[in-house]
């Protein structure tokens, strides 16, 4: 008698039926394999739609059926046809001369735009009012009692020095005037900030709408949009605290729509189950959870807000930054470094004292008896009336003394012994070096085999193979959908009938990123081994990425001359800090658990760095990339004022010449350099 053996069964587990007959587990029909009879074109359907190289070269065959055909349409050997473009030089100008034939007589400007600007001019009026009231005394004593009250002594002797600096460095009245207008510039830019992250927190929609929109005013150099605001407002205040307003909301509103929408959802469910409202859980759950996204927000208005100050000098902001600009006129390094060192020492005292106050806004308080003395003297709410009692108390005694301004024979002066350096430095330096040359050399030979080779290589590629390349890198970085915006941005800026001036800052950004890359990368390595250098590190990089993008210009011209290398050479130095912080703190931040693995494994130092650490950090290594990028871009557009030419020189003159039409296309079209820049160099999360 023959037995038959059952498999047995796992518990559990069902009989499955043949495998050619089972769906796969999306139930589509099984892809063809061994065995099966499918047709030629079936294979390739299912290649280029289910396999992920075929999805990614999907895209990129339909943009070369498009492309290729309007090369053949359109032949030429670089510039892009003149047929595919728009000329927007007409209609900017009829507004730009309907704006200003209106302004003193439309009801728009009387009765809307009039009572802004006065707003605006009040306000700014009001608290430079109060500071000088308060005199240096009043104003340097609450500075230090408030830092004191929030973080200890340090801080407090901190912001002491940092006034009493600007006061012997003889800029105390440009300090107050701005310090008085980025009071009200902050003030509005993190209450209109606020308001367009509360929508996009909370409404999906409103973030799609929203966010194209922070994204120009990011990208948007500050040249661009100034001359609207100076067509609208005139040259003054009104203008100058707008335009910085433009530029210092957008972060505001990231960060608060981000805290927002990364609330706790258990807290948020709790809340709702116990019967609050949906203003009640925004009032007690969403912001306060946000808080720390919140007050990095502020903060980063701070810093955006103190950025521009020199740049809003030009439409008559007034002010350290006027001073700055001033000394850039006349090639002056001492007088630009004396007004440029204070615009530093606000951004770190304001800096520290935000970041104070989020530190103690989330953590909980310590108990009286454990603070030092005079923590304990200026705690509560007797330590706020004491604080501001002390603080009129020394404004009293500076009016009693005649000292409401800082004496004048308190100053040092430094324009003369940094020009005799920088005298010395140019005549020893700018040429004649032995072996190495002088920097006149290196300017020119950066200039003859990067810059010029690399826009001229760029000019004389066809233009419907620049959008390919766009499209491809695009596809290889992120998806169909980040290519599809980068070329689209590319084709935009040819649209506009600025493509060669595009090429040539296209052609200065990549040589400047290519080296601050390998300058941040090799720096930011050697601070990730070593604590040391990390501490001496920090003060530079605080100095390099507060100090206004104007004041790198004059030493770079002192001794680089004018031309696209000391543009590039000033968007080097100021992109450098950003990519050193985030790659060093990217290589700290990997797992210690797999380097120790890979050190008890032999591996030497060198290669724990290529295999272990690079790998791993490698998402802070694209993000300092990415912003690379964007810092480099930004310089080189202002390095137009010192011969960088392209679209930056096109900016710079629209501004000078009221030429709406000049700045406003350009300004487009570096949206469009940055956009395609930004799609091409910062993966999608999801590729």
């Amino acid at each position: 008698m023959t037995t038959t053996t059952r498999p047995v069964r796992e518990p559990g587990r069902r009989d499955r039926p043949p495998t050619s007959d089972r769906p796969d587990r999306g139930g589509h029909s099984p892809r063809p394999g061994a065995g099966s009879a499918v047709a030629p074109g079936g294979r390739l359907k299912a290649t280029l739609f289910h396999h992920r190289a075929g999805r990614r070269v999907l895209p990129l065959a339909v943009a070369a059926l498009v492309l290729i055909p309007l090369a053949f349409a359109f032949p030429g050997s670089g510039g892009w046809p003149a047929a595919l473009s728009v000329d927007l030089s007409g209609p900017l100008g009829r507004a730009g001369d309907w704006i200003v034939d209106n302004r003193d007589g439309h009801p728009l400007f009387l009765y809307f735009f009039g009572h802004v600007s006065n707003a605006v001019v009040v306000s700014v009026r009001a608290v430079y009012v109060v500071l000088l009231a308060a005199g240096w005394t009043g104003v340097t004593a609450l500075a230090g009692l408030v830092a004191l009250r929030l973080a200890g002594v340090r801080l407090a002797l901190t912001c002491v020095a940092a006034f009493a600096a600007c006061g012997l460095l003889g800029m105390w009245v440009p300090t107050m005037q701005t310090l008085a207008l980025m009071v009200v510039a902050v003030a509005v830019s993190v209450v209109v900030g606020a308001l367009l992250g509360l929508a996009a927190g909370l409404s999906s929609r409103a973030d799609r709408l929203l966010r194209p929109v922070l994204d120009t005013m990011q990208v948007l150099p500050a040249f661009a949009y100034l001359l609207p605001m100076v067509l609208v407002f005139g040259i003054g205040v009104p203008a100058a605290v707008l335009a910085t307003v433009v530029y210092a909301a957008p972060p505001m509103a990231r960060l608060t729509a981000l805290g927002l929408r990364g609330a706790d959802a258990g807290v948020l469910e709790a809340s709702a189950s116990l019967g609050a409202t949906g203003r009640q859980r925004l009032l007690t759950a969403r912001i306060p959870l946000a808080r720390g996204q919140l007050l990095l927000g502020v903060n980063q208005a701070i810093m955006m807000a103190l950025s521009m100050a020199v740049i809003a000098s030009v439409i008559g902001a007034g002010g350290l930054g006027d001073r700055v600009y001033q000394a850039l006129a006349s090639v002056d390094v001492g007088a630009a470094l004396a007004a440029g060192i204070p615009i530093v020492l606000l951004a770190v005292v304001l800096d520290r004292t935000a970041d104070a106050a989020g530190r103690r806004l989330g953590t909980a308080p310590v108990p009286h008896e454990e603070q030092p003395l005079l923590r304990r003297v200026f705690a509560g709410w007797y330590g706020r009336l004491l604080t501001v009692l002390t603080a009129v108390a020394a404004a009293v005694v500076g009016h009693m003394a005649g000292t409401t301004l800082w004496p004048g024979s308190w100053t040092v002066p430094i324009a003369e012994p940094v020009n005799r350096a920088v005298a010395w430095m140019t005549d020893h330096l700018y040429s004649g070096v032995p072996v190495v040359g002088g920097t006149a050399d290196w300017a020119a030979r950066f200039t003859g085999w990067i810059l010029d080779p690399l826009r001229a290589g760029l000019e004389a590629a066809p233009w419907w193979a620049l959008l390919l390349l766009t499209g491809v890198i695009g596809v290889l970085v992120g998806t169909w959908r980040t290519a599809l915006t980068a070329v689209l941005a590319l084709a935009a800026i040819g649209v506009l009938g600025v493509w060669e001036p595009s090429l040539d800052t296209l052609s200065q950004v990549l040589a400047a990123v290519a080296v601050t890359l390998v300058l941040g990368f090799a720096i930011a390595v050697g601070a990730a081994r070593s604590p040391r250098a990390q501490r001496l590190l920090r003060p530079v990089l605080d100095v390099c990425q507060t100090m206004p993008q104007f004041v790198y210009l004059i030493p770079v011209v002192a001794l680089f001359g004018v031309g696209r290398a000391p543009a590039a050479a000033a968007a080097v130095v100021y992109a450098l800090p950003a990519v050193v912080r985030i790659t060093t703190q990217g290589l700290l931040d990997v797992n210690p658990a797999a380097v120790e693995s890979a050190r008890s494994l032999g591996a030497t130092g060198a290669q724990q760095l290529r295999q272990v650490r690079l790998p791993l950090a490698r998402p802070a290594l694209l993000l300092a990339v990415n912003q690379a990028v964007v810092l480099v871009l930004a310089v080189v557009i202002i390095g137009g004022l010192v011969g960088g030419g392209a679209l930056g020189y096109d900016v710079v003159l629209g501004l000078a010449q009221g030429d709406l039409a000049t700045g406003l296309v350009a300004g487009a079209a570096i949206v469009c350099l940055g956009l395609m820049l930004d799609r091409v160099t910062q993966p999608a999360k999801e590729a």
